[in-house]
């Protein structure tokens, strides 16, 4: 088995449940205390082994690409003024042995197109997909992709990250079903997007989180639109399904829907009360409120 060594971040989307902030910003870019989405999200990935970053962008997201590349302007004025603590913030966000690749999705025809985008820097080699709209944040262990990674080394198949939800909420999200292998790991039988509650396979969500084998692609290029008119990454797992197995993975940590403005709050204020600098005097201040 092969080590994962790329991981691809779909963020072409135009993030239109946070307009008007994002109308001259990507939402991969809004902040959680002091680190944007899409750092939470690339952070997740490095700390997991993996050293190739690929983002699919849309023609608006020259700002993430900026958040990648060397500041130079930045750093030297840093540098200057002896800032060496703000210099390594900086220059951490991409250490030195990570590679970063930008490839435009010239059409937002979905998460399953997006993916698609990114074959040619992914090459013939399993992958990590992740969705910087879920922030999930795990402060006992391993990150999520890294607890994935481990997964996929036992099984050696594909593997979704999945979390429990209300039937009710079904629609928000594709579904899963299947055996238990273990705990924390079942077998996936049956998977749709976004079914009504009445066709709710299980309880089991699929979350922004994946490792893939390549034989998706080959998947990808003949689904056809499915929900909300767009070629649906769930769909392709579907028949993926059909050819080798697939492990549904119940994640250690807690997710944050940060493309919802509750969840996004919600992110904010439970990280700023786990932030070395803030925490102490935000929980104070949280207390004097009068709610």
């Amino acid at each position: 088995m092969k080590a994962i060594h790329t991981a691809v971040f779909p963020v072409a989307g135009l993030g239109t449940r946070f307009l008007p902030a994002t109308k001259a910003i990507a939402k991969e870019m809004l902040t959680v205390v002091d680190k944007p989405l899409i750092q939470y999200a690339s952070e997740e990935a490095i700390n997991a082994g993996i050293t190739n970053l690929v983002f699919v962008v849309g023609r608006t997201k020259n700002a993430i690409i900026d958040h990648y590349d060397k500041a130079y302007e930045l750093e030297t004025e840093l540098a200057l003024r002896h800032k060496d603590a703000l210099l390594d913030v900086v220059a951490d966000v991409v250490p030195d042995n990570i590679h970063c690749v930008f490839i435009r999705q010239s059409e937002a025809k979905g998460l399953g197109h997006a993916v698609l985008c990114a074959r040619p820097a992914v090459g013939d080699e399993a992958f990590a997909v992740i969705l910087p709209d879920d922030l999930i944040n795990n402060t006992n262990g391993n990150g999520c992709i890294k607890q994935m990674v481990d997964v996929y080394a036992q099984y050696h198949g594909s593997v979704i990250g999945t979390q429990t939800v209300d039937v009710s909420e079904s629609d928000k999200y594709g579904m899963v079903s299947g055996p238990k292998l273990s705990e924390k790991v079942a077998r996936v039988d049956e998977i749709v997007e976004k079914p009504l509650p009445s066709a709710a396979p299980s309880d089991q969500a699929v979350v922004g989180r994946y490792i893939l084998t390549p034989a998706i692609f080959e998947k990808l290029l003949t689904t056809e639109r499915g929900a909300g008119n767009e070629i649906q990454l769930t769909d392709a797992l579907a028949e993926l399904r059909k050819t080798e197995e697939i492990y549904a993975y119940s994640f250690d940590g807690r997710r944050y829907d940060c493309g919802s403005k509750l969840g996004y709050l919600e992110a904010n204020v439970e990280l700023a009360l786990q932030h070395d600098d803030l925490a102490e005097e935000f929980c104070s201040f949280l207390k004097k409120l009068e709610l």
